[in-house]
């Protein structure tokens, strides 16, 4: 008996110590993601620096770029968790596994498909985030299911070093990573738009797989931003949320 409670013992001290490990990690993640929500706002910014062309937001991205240069903006949407750095790599790998610092960390961070041409007039902000259970990241974005919360939350904040952009919502809607499969909408692949047909036919689609109606539409040529996180609605699930820009 006496051998038995021990070996009884063992397991449950192994078990404890198995959940503080898992506990304190879960924390360190959470409160890591947290403290990136807070980056852009902790820079200092010369007040006599602030100008027209140089707004306080674009003066702390290029600040931010100094830390690492594949920091390409700073995205928001005011009244919610989402404030946080946009980096741009050479894949599409590299930041769902590492943060702003480039320190691994499964959190990710919020990254611009690689694909997107700077040097051309190109349509579509497509930037990718995580779905992570403690409400970091990209995880909000499916609060935008309910038609309430898009009212209350109609516009994305997306600032560069050279620009502040406002886009309005116009599309919310659910998808899923098709492989071998043809003849259906795949929303990833649009980037960098090479005719006025592919812009509008990317415009209907999305309105076309909208959850819910939105009046306001967008016309070629005009600026896109196209939020995107995993969905477990389905196998290889995504929930996409789409702005046009406000001129």
């Amino acid at each position: 008996m006496n051998k038995r409670r021990i070996l009884i013992y063992i397991i449950l001290v192994f078990l404890i110590v198995i959940s503080i490990v898992y506990i304190g990690r879960e924390f360190y993640w959470q409160n890591e993601a947290v403290e990136e929500t807070k980056v852009i706002n902790t820079i200092e910014v010369d007040e006599n620096k602030i100008t027209k062309e140089s707004t306080k937001k674009m003066i702390q991205v290029k600040s931010l770029k100094q830390e690492n240069s594949d920091i390409v903006g700073c995205l928001e949407i005011e009244n919610t968790n989402i404030s946080y750095p946009v980096l741009q790599g050479n894949d599409n790998e590299y930041y769902m596994t590492h943060n702003y610092k480039k320190e691994k960390s499964k959190n990710g961070a919020i990254f611009l498909d690689k694909s997107y041409d700077w040097n051309i007039e190109s349509n579509n902000f497509l930037i990718y985030g995580h779905n992570l259970n403690n409400g970091t990241m990209f995880q909000e974005l499916l609060k935008y299911s309910n038609e309430s919360y898009y009212k209350e939350h109609p516009v994305i904040n997306f600032t560069t070093s050279e620009e502040e952009y406002k886009f309005e919502i116009i599309s919310v809607f659910k998808s899923k990573v098709y492989n071998n499969v043809d003849e259906v909408f795949k929303y990833y692949f649009f980037i960098n738009p090479k005719t006025e047909e592919e812009y509008n036919n990317y415009i209907k689609n999305i309105k076309e797989n909208s959850i819910y109606d939105i009046e306001k539409t967008a016309q070629y040529g005009t600026q896109l931003i196209t939020l995107s996180t995993c969905s477990y609605h389905v196998k290889d699930g995504r929930f996409v949320v789409v702005g046009v820009e406000i001129i």
